[in-house]
């Protein structure tokens, strides 16, 4: 029986063909296709007053893990639509929970195929759902569902049914939320959501109840998540869950935060009419718009480059590429396949290099970027990230 390491090398690299999209159609992408990411600086807007929490989660309300099938280690399986899956969703997870060294993190798609991020970034997957299950037939102790676009895939739902099954605990990490009502395991649970999403999934799923001021919910063996911003606690309270508190903040502090609670506060996530006019003002300014290189090579830190790549990609002013010396894959430093977007040597090949920090906690490569975008278009476009963002003010 093959490994899913070995599956990864000998699975064939897929040459993405580029497709340019409409103005237009990036404008509503971007506004509708909101994200999910925690970070520990401050955001770049006014807040208004918040309304009492309704619930007071901590990462205690996470069930302990619980050994399975003689397991040295829990078994953690983050779960890619290949078209269209949110990048920090997917990476800040494997990442975070790959540094922790307390379980097997495995990235996994759908299909036989690199998986094409939002908003950026291409990676390919060690293994696809049915070689993981060849591999692990008793299920994985956790599965983790990012935001994708295609909520109703058949293979990646009933995946999910079926690893929840088996016993999996499933994490929805924001829009995520969406697979796993549609999977039908939120009836009559607790659960979180993206402030965008909120009223839609409100309509669309009576039968579970829709939770605001609280950045992550455990009901049983199913966690939900609020943002793009929520992959970062969420993965840490998933180590404290396996390897208890020190190990927890051992690991908190190395990447770069103080706190992994489920504090939060909904009341000022709301689009007004400063996002929109900056959203606006953006788009509109197409004689600017800016193709910004990454560099990256082997050893890149996955958790920093998916932060930035992710940023720069949603200012409806820049888009981020992965640059590389060759088209050849590059193993990050937690040993994703991040497969190039552009070659360095091609002349013009982006309009701006944004170096990542390599001595700096890689989470803290969000507020680095989030000011550089200051900088470069203003505190309006800064404010609209953190709301995509759904980044929660100091």
């Amino acid at each position: 029986m093959k490994s899913a390491s070995n599956m990864s090398r000998e699975a064939p690299v897929i040459k993405h063909q580029s497709r340019k999209v409409p103005m237009l159609k990036r404008f509503l992408i971007a506004i509708s296709l909101l994200g999910c990411v925690f970070t520990t600086g401050k955001v770049a807007f006014k807040t208004e007053p918040s309304s009492p929490p309704q619930v007071a989660s901590t990462a205690s309300d996470i069930r302990a893990y619980t050994p399975r099938f003689n397991r040295a280690k829990p078994v953690i399986a983050v779960v890619g639509e290949n078209s269209s899956t949110e990048v920090t969703d997917y990476v800040i997870p494997y990442g975070v929970l790959s540094e922790s060294g307390v379980a097997q993190v495995f990235a996994l798609s759908t299909q036989e195929a690199p998986i094409q991020m939002l908003p950026a970034l291409r990676i390919e997957p060690q293994a696809t759902v049915s070689e993981f299950d060849s591999q692990f037939p008793e299920g994985a102790d956790y599965v983790i569902v990012p935001a994708v676009v295609r909520k109703q895939d058949p293979t990646l739902l009933a995946w999910v049914n079926k690893q929840a099954e088996k016993g999996a605990t499933i994490i929805g990490v924001c829009d995520g939320v969406w697979v796993l009502a549609n999977a039908g395991l939120l009836d009559g649970r607790k659960s979180v959501g993206h402030w965008f999403s909120f009223k839609s999934l409100e309509s669309k799923f009576p039968e579970t109840e829709w939770l605001r001021n609280t950045r992550y919910v455990a009901d049983g063996n199913v966690i939900t998540t609020t943002g793009v911003t929520a992959s970062i606690p969420i993965s840490v309270a998933l180590v404290e869950a396996i390897a208890g508190r020190d190990q927890a903040a051992l690991l908190a502090q190395r990447i770069g935060i103080q706190s992994w609670s489920a504090e939060h506060q909904s009341e000022p996530f709301k689009l007004r009419a400063k996002h929109i006019f900056a959203a606006a003002v953006n788009w509109l300014s197409f004689w600017s718009h800016e193709d910004i290189g990454i560099p990256i090579n082997n050893g890149v830190d996955e958790i920093s480059l998916a932060l930035v790549a992710d940023i720069y990609s949603r200012t409806l002013r820049s888009k981020a590429f992965s640059l590389s010396p060759s088209d050849d894959p590059v193993t990050t430093k937690r040993g994703l396949a991040i497969l190039p977007d552009r070659v360095q040597s091609a002349e013009k090949a982006v309009d701006r290099t944004v170096e990542l920090q390599k001595d700096l906690p890689p989470t803290l490569s969000l507020d680095r970027t989030l000011q550089e975008i200051k900088q470069l278009y203003g505190s309006g476009s800064a404010a609209l990230i953190t709301l995509q963002l759904e980044y929660p003010p100091g």
